[in-house]
């Protein structure tokens, strides 16, 4: 519904408003036929009985008193707008049907006033527009047809201009002046031009907009093309360009204007409703799109100077970002590349607050997408220099937005960094002077706090290891660490576990010592102690993964040359030792394996460690032991002790007597003065006992002292169990298999009664204590140990003495103070088993067996 318009401001409209004759056709109305001058008239008198003067007190009133209120009930207005169109469409629809061209109009007329209403926002006003719309097409069909009405459409484009409201008369003027150019009757060109021109007489914002909007609809598929059934001689795309951006200009004047129709206290809710109409002004840019014949040539000298002209001159922020972020969407991406110095000219004349970083943004990822799309691209890309333009261009962005957020320049050197990924994957120089653009906008300044720009700086520096699949490529820019010193610990952690985990996905081999210097400096934050303050605060599990990928990425450092090899080990070992107390423990260890593995490799050479000589076991089992005796220093004894062992293993393999004791010697010191636990020191103790075993490069010296250390410690163990299990587990010191000089059954022997009296020893402790001895199963590892050896020929154990043992065994279980064990008995049980297994076979070992009796 419309306000109330008083009657002598109805006649001066109609007696004022300029009658608009078509250039080439017009036709004063005397010389009308009078059944058009009767139309004319009806019109006329349609604007003297609109509205109703009682309706319009009425409604007057009722709005008073909702201003008054505070409320403004936009529904009942739709609905009372929606009602209206759809009472007087119902009888446009039978005057259609009557053919009655008269009746047509005037509810036509009636119809399209409806949308004078200023009441409505811009979304309600666009449910009423469309209802209007869709009867518009119906009057439009209606209209294609003279046999129908009678008129030629000469005279009903003169006719409908002669309707008494300014809105409802151009609305009707567009329809006809659609078939009007259909017809052919008259050149496109003046047609369209004629209804542009006219369309300024409505200045409203909303009503203009959706005026300009219903004429660009309507006009769509008359603009003159290539091939279009329009063209005329005279007649040009140009022409058609032309209409566009006249529109276009007018509509974004009219959207601009928008935000000036209310108080400032409502500036929000006018900017949002001015949102809700973007698309309307966007649809011209479109339409240009669209048009065939705007070639290259067409774009970069009209269009583009055109519509950027109103960009920049609007200095409107929601204008200017909506309009070139339309730009970048609807034109294609060749038609960028060609004028992008243009386009990218405009960006530093836009409003300081407009958005940009999201725009450059959006530019550089539809290259980058033109660019992955054709290999023929790259050559263009190449000639118009498109990383410098670009990289200039967001310099003077970020230049001249002063109060540009650093989250909004990094998220800019983020986007032109993938751009350069995209385009120019082979040019490092490209992506090095992006990371540097961005350390030079970052310095100076104190450490990140914006988690959204910390964000994007993890973005920027993860972009080159997900392209190139290689973290080595990474290491080669000289601006990457610098970058990353820009991150606070936190941050920087985090980006140190994303190169880690590259390096892992990617199955990455770092082979030189320079690069693992990088890379360590990289990732320091991993590796080295944090103040005491931050270690109270570090979270148990997030260490414990962040130090066992450390230890992963150490395994995955190699090279096939020993001398390189050993550089990466003093570059690896000089980052990891100043790890402290709480990282050593995870990172010693791969240090050490990875070293034994180049031991290995190199075994069998041999040399003085002076001066550059090549690299040799010697060598480096003098820094291995360096190394695990940082360990052994920061309450990590067992696990020094266990690595004392494998160097041992090692030295044993590379036939280094002297090496090998001098790990022995200090995996005992560390066993006396370092494990205190009685639990740490039986395992400490077996360890020990097994990798002596193992060992074959011991003259009998050396050996006899270390046994003799492994026994005496054995006898010195907290528990009689554990007394027990390691005194006969020495048995195996002195019988070797594969080394004959290792055969000594007599003190094997020794061993396994000494294991037996503390065997004993302990039953009575236990019946002592609890009123009843334990169970037997110590007696029967033991009897396995003699059947063990007895097995291997030891000429000490006899099968009188296995026979004796079973004996003692079956009268401890049939004792009343023994405890019943299901465990000892099932373990009793498949000894006996194994030895009547034994006896069964025949040959040699069924004779030796035959003896015992079970």
């Amino acid at each position: 519904m419309f306000g109330v318009v008083g009657h002598s401001l109805v006649i001066f409209l109609i007696t004022s408003t300029p009658l608009r004759h078509f250039p080439s056709v017009g036709i004063p109305i005397c010389d009308l036929p009078v059944r058009h001058r009767h139309c004319i008239d009806s019109l006329k008198l349609l604007s003297l009985q609109l509205p109703d003067p009682n309706k319009n007190c009425r409604e007057k009133e009722t709005e008073k008193k909702m201003i008054l209120t505070g409320i403004e009930d936009e529904d009942k207005w739709l609905a009372e707008g929606i009602a209206s169109i759809q009472h007087n469409a119902f009888y446009m629809h039978r005057a259609l049907e009557a053919n009655n061209l008269r009746d047509a109009l005037k509810c036509s007329a009636l119809m399209l006033s409806e949308l004078r209403t200023s009441k409505l926002s811009p979304h309600k006003y666009y449910d009423l527009y469309m209802r209007a719309f869709d009867e518009l097409r119906k009057l439009e069909m209606f209209f294609k047809d003279e046999s129908k009405h009678g008129v030629s459409i000469v005279d009903l484009y003169e006719l409908v201009q002669h309707a008494g409201n300014i809105l409802p008369r151009l609305y009707l003027l567009c329809t006809v002046g659609s078939v009007y150019i259909k017809s052919k009757e008259a050149p496109a060109k003046d047609v369209l031009n004629d209804l542009v021109e006219m369309c300024h007489s409505v200045q409203h914002p909303i009503r203009g907009l959706f005026l300009r909007s219903y004429l660009a609809q309507v006009s769509r598929d008359k603009l003159l093309d290539l091939g279009s059934e329009y063209e005329g001689a005279e007649d040009t795309v140009l022409d058609a360009v032309e209409f566009v951006l006249q529109n276009f200009t007018e509509m974004n004047k009219l959207w601009v204007r928008m935000q000036h129709q209310g108080p400032v206290r409502v500036k929000e809710k006018l900017e949002k409703e001015r949102s809700e109409l973007c698309d309307l002004v966007g649809k011209n840019l479109h339409v240009l799109s669209q048009i065939e014949g705007v070639n290259l040539e067409i774009y970069r000298d009209t269009v583009l100077p055109r519509v950027l002209e109103q960009v920049v001159n609007c200095k409107d922020e929601l204008a200017q970002y909506y309009l070139l972020d339309c730009i970048i969407q609807v034109f294609p991406d060749e038609y960028h590349l060609q004028t992008l110095e243009t386009l990218l000219g405009a960006c530093p004349q836009l409003q300081p607050t407009v958005d940009v970083k999201t725009v450059l943004s959006r530019l550089m990822a539809r290259l980058s997408n033109y660019a992955a799309s054709s290999a023929d691209a790259l050559p263009e890309f190449l000639q118009v220099e498109a990383f410098a333009k670009l990289s200039s261009a967001i310099g003077k962005v970020i230049e001249t937005q002063v109060d540009m957020p650093i989250v909004g320049a990094v998220a800019l050197y983020v986007s032109l960094l993938s751009f350069t990924l995209h385009v120019h994957p082979e040019r490092l120089d490209y992506v090095d002077q992006v990371l540097g653009a961005c350390v030079k906008k970052l310095s100076g300044k104190p450490k990140l706090e914006d988690i959204r720009a910390k964000k994007q700086i993890v973005a920027l520096l993860s972009a080159p290891l997900e392209k190139y699949n290689d973290i080595v490529t990474a290491l080669t820019l000289s601006n990457y660490p610098h970058v990353m010193d820009c991150l606070d610990d936190e941050t920087n952690k985090v980006m140190a576990m994303v190169i880690i985990q590259s390096a892992m996905k990617n199955k990455t081999c770092i082979s030189t010592a320079d690069n693992v210097e990088v890379l360590f400096e990289l990732i320091k934050r991993l590796i080295k102690d944090l103040d005491e303050t931050a270690k109270d605060e570090l979270d148990e599990e997030d260490f414990k993964e962040e130090q066992n990928s450390v230890a992963r990425l150490i395994h995955m450092l190699y090279n096939d040359d020993s001398e390189e090899m050993l550089k990466i080990f003093g570059a690896v070992r000089k980052h990891i030792m100043a790890g402290g107390s709480q990282r050593l423990p995870f990172t010693v260890p791969p240090l050490v394996f990875s070293a034994l593995r180049l031991v290995r490799k190199l075994q069998g050479q041999d040399g003085n460690v002076v001066g550059e000589e090549p690299a040799t076991p010697k060598k480096i089992f003098q820094l291995l032991n360096e190394t695990i005796e940082a360990l052994s220093s920061v309450s990590s004894p067992e696990l020094a002790l266990r690595l004392y062992m494998q160097c041992a293993e090692a030295a044993n393999d590379c036939d280094l007597e002297s090496v090998a004791y001098e790990f022995f010697t200090r995996a005992f010191i560390l066993y006396e003065e370092e494990v205190a636990d009685s639990k740490a020191q039986v395992t400490a103790l077996h360890l020990i006992i097994g990798a002596l075993q193992r060992m074959h490069v011991f003259g009998v010296a050396n050996r006899d002292t270390l046994t003799h250390k492994a026994t005496g410690h054995s006898a010195k163990l907290l528990k009689k169990p554990d007394q027990c299990r390691a005194v006969y587990a020495c048995s195996h010191l002195f019988w070797v298999d594969d080394q004959d000089g290792i055969k000594d059954g007599e003190r094997v022997l020794l061993c396994l009664k000494r294991a037996l009296r503390i065997a004993n020893a302990a039953q009575q402790i236990a019946s002592a204590t609890r009123g009843c001895s334990g169970p037997v199963t110590l007696f029967v590892e033991i009897l396995n140990k003699y059947l063990y050896f007895f097995e291997k020929g030891n000429p000490q154990i006899t099968s009188a003495a296995i026979q004796g043992l079973i004996e003692l065994i079956t009268n401890e279980m049939q004792s009343d103070s023994t405890t019943p064990d299901q465990v000892s008995d099932a373990f009793l049980a498949s000894t006996i088993r194994y030895i009547q297994f034994q006896k069964q076979k025949g040959g040699v070992m069924g004779e030796k067996f035959g003896p015992i009796k079970v």
